[in-house]
């Protein structure tokens, strides 16, 4: 096992705990790999989507901090977790622009 992958399963755990400085020291260790995924997810939308990779990642994150349960068992529950996040984001942001495009808030007659 690499040194950064145990130190990040640490940290992941010190987060759990209640450690709140630790998911500061998660992100550098994680970055790169939530690039890649996020990346992998932005190659399969439209050549037109909106959202950048590191708007991906961002808005993930922001939603990894917020959820009230964080009992990340190691790197690859974590991993699959904001891979998970990620998808959803980008379904959610397609449903969005559909929702705009078939007419949005219009009063149905």
């Amino acid at each position: 096992m690499r040194q950064d992958s145990t130190e990040l399963t640490q940290y992941l755990k010190d987060w759990r705990d209640g450690d709140k400085t630790a998911f500061d020291q998660i992100l550098p260790l994680v970055y790169d790999e939530l690039r890649k995924i996020a990346r992998y997810y932005r190659q399969k939308e439209r050549r037109d989507h909106t959202l950048q990779t590191s708007d991906i990642i961002n808005e993930a994150y922001l939603k990894l901090i917020s959820q009230n349960t964080n009992d990340w068992q190691d790197r690859e529950h974590f991993f699959a977790v904001a891979s998970k996040v990620m998808r959803n984001l980008l379904v959610d942001h397609a449903r969005k622009r559909n929702f705009q495009k078939r007419g949005g808030n219009f009063e149905k007659i």
